[in-house]
């Protein structure tokens, strides 16, 4: 969405990533031409090895891959390697209107391997805004990755189901609740897309599922992008755009030194349904800039923090005890805000 160098939110990170990306030898390709072991990515997960302790990498050449699968739990420390964004493509189109489908199981890929990583692959969900909800990505896992990955969808694009999860220069695309789900997950310079929806509906960006104040969960999104693509922008007073609302009563969402584009209402944030969770949930915004990042309009049952203290709460550190895992992932990281 930005020129190289030119990103609003660039001037806070810069000097503080503590790692960066290397690209790890593969143990098995996945190639549609049939120049490598396997012509579909199912297959290698299916043919990769059970409870392995050290990553096994499968990587999945340039190419479109129609088909729907899960990294099971009994396959840890797995990882997909595509040749980048939109060159490697797993898309799937099932949604809440296909018979016996659940927003739970609609998803296109589903992770429920513990330390999972992605790289430089596309996910995609072609339902569309008319068939509701339609999972591109769930993650149900422990210390699960993905780095320069996008995620494509309409409503409900994003599960960040359950667990530790961490998002490093990604991209997501959405309408309504399009970022979801009661992980603990750290989104780290990504770019989330609010795209335009049904008519008559509203556009959010996240619909966070914390149910009980004791839960260490939440979404906490730093130095990202948070805008609309250009059709939503020459349409925006027909589909307000909001940070998120929340799904369960203890919903937990902030923005951190991020860039906001004028796509956001300036009210900020959207009720679920009257006042439900207006005095439980905790939603917060620290040092954002861009047209969409005024507070005055603000709900007055969101937070503006202001210090940094308390941003530091949602950092990688201390939000998903990111030291622990994230040097292990070859990933760029910040432990910090």
């Amino acid at each position: 969405m930005y020129p190289p160098g030119t990103h609003p939110s660039r001037s806070w990170l810069r000097g503080r990533i503590l790692a960066t990306a290397s690209t790890p030898f593969p143990n098995v390709t996945v190639a549609k031409d049939g120049s490598g072991q396997f012509s579909s990515i199912s297959a290698a997960i299916a043919a990769a090895p059970t409870q392995s302790r050290t990553r096994y990498v499968i990587y999945v050449k340039q190419g479109t891959y129609v088909e729907s699968f899960e990294v099971p739990k009994s396959k840890p420390n797995l990882m997909l390697l595509g040749d980048g964004i939109r060159k490697t493509i797993i898309t799937g189109s099932k949604s809440v209107q296909n018979p016996g489908v659940t927003t739970f199981t609609s998803a296109t890929v589903i992770v429920s391997g513990n330390n999972f990583l992605g790289q430089g692959i596309t996910v995609q969900n072609t339902a569309g805004a008319v068939n509701h909800q339609a999972v591109a990505l769930r993650v149900t896992a422990d210390k699960v990755a993905f780095y320069k990955c996008s995620f494509e969808g309409f409503q409900d694009t994003l599960y960040a189901h359950s667990l530790r999860q961490f998002y490093s220069q990604c991209r997501i695309y959405g309408t309504v609740d399009f970022i979801f789900g009661n992980a603990a997950a750290v989104f780290l310079n990504s770019e989330l897309v609010a795209r335009v929806p049904m008519t008559n509906q509203k556009n959010t960006f996240t619909a966070q599922g914390r149910t009980d104040p004791s839960q260490n969960t939440g979404f906490s999104f730093q130095g990202c992008t948070v805008d609309g693509n250009a059709d939503l922008k020459t349409a925006i007073r027909s589909f307000p755009t909001y940070l998120g609302r929340p799904w369960k009563e203890y919903s937990l969402t902030v923005f951190l030194k991020c860039y906001q584009g004028d796509v956001i209402n300036p009210a900020g944030w959207l009720e679920w349904d009257g006042d439900f969770a207006l005095k439980t949930l905790f939603y917060g915004e620290y040092q954002n800039q861009g047209p969409g990042s005024g507070t005055s309009r603000r709900v007055s049952w969101s937070t503006q923090i202001t210090s940094q203290d308390q941003a530091n709460r949602f950092s990688a550190r201390n939000f998903v005890a990111g030291q622990e895992w994230l040097p292990q992932t070859s990933f760029p990281f910040q432990l910090d805000v």
